[in-house]
């Protein structure tokens, strides 16, 4: 188990099926991932932290889940009902996406979270955004150097 988070997950999944790409090109979907990134969280205590009724977020959960996104990685009893707790399937999502539309979606709902991490985070902390224009043989060249790069990791 990664010592960060406290439930057990894989290292990485392709994310290549459009049942999990169109999940994660909503933006309350992609931001429900990222919590779960660090620890499993129950719909109710994910409806809590991101303001929204239960039920709401409930349906968010279920696409996921039905995707193989996130998973039920442990339960306990609260009265007469069993409360679960939900984690991500694994740590990194690599996307493998066929079609442009599908990337674009995807790219921009990454650039809106990444937006609202950035808009939350502490004084003082830092970033950085690296761009650069490619030739087409060049951009191939970049994306092989990229996968290799990912499957070392």
């Amino acid at each position: 188990m990664d010592h960060s988070s406290d439930y057990d997950a894989d290292d990485v999944l392709v994310v290549s099926e459009p049942r999990q790409l169109k999940a994660l090109a909503d933006d309350l979907r992609t931001k429900i991932v990222m919590l779960l990134r660090d620890r499993a969280r129950s719909t109710q205590e994910l409806a809590g932290e991101l303001g929204l009724p239960k039920g709401t977020l409930a349906h968010h959960v279920k696409v996921l889940e039905r995707a193989g996104l996130i998973r039920v990685v442990r339960t306990r009893k609260v009265r007469a009902l069993t409360e679960k707790f939900y984690g991500r399937t694994a740590r990194l999502f690599v996307y493998k996406v066929e079609d442009p539309a599908d990337a674009r979606a995807l790219g921009s709902a990454a650039l809106r979270q990444a937006a609202d991490e950035l808009a939350a985070a502490p004084e003082g902390a830092t970033f950085g955004l690296i761009g650069a224009r490619l030739a087409p043989e060049d951009v191939k060249r970049f994306e092989r150097r990229l996968d290799r790069l990912v499957n070392d990791f």
